[in-house]
């Protein structure tokens, strides 16, 4: 969908002004090349955060499952190994 309307904007952009649709042909993939490293530091740094908030959460984590699993206290069936 998103490239339809990319394409009918395009097509619309051509029919008003052809030299800046062409212009705009050319520099699309050149745009998209520099994005490119811009995207990968993206995704390094929200992989980072994710990381840092899995050790910070960690101690919280483990304390409430020795909590769910104390003697003297029901616990309910895990549903995690149901298929």
């Amino acid at each position: 969908m998103k490239a339809l309307i990319l394409f009918v904007g395009w097509c619309i952009l051509f029919v008003l002004c052809w030299p800046l649709a062409i212009l705009a042909l050319i520099l699309l993939p050149i745009v998209w090349l520099l994005s490119l490293p811009l995207r990968l530091v993206g995704i390094t740094v929200e992989a980072v955060f994710g990381l840092i908030r899995g050790l910070l959460l960690l101690p919280a984590r483990l304390l409430n499952l020795a909590k769910r699993d104390a003697p003297g206290r029901a616990v309910a069936p895990s549903h995690r190994g149901a298929a």
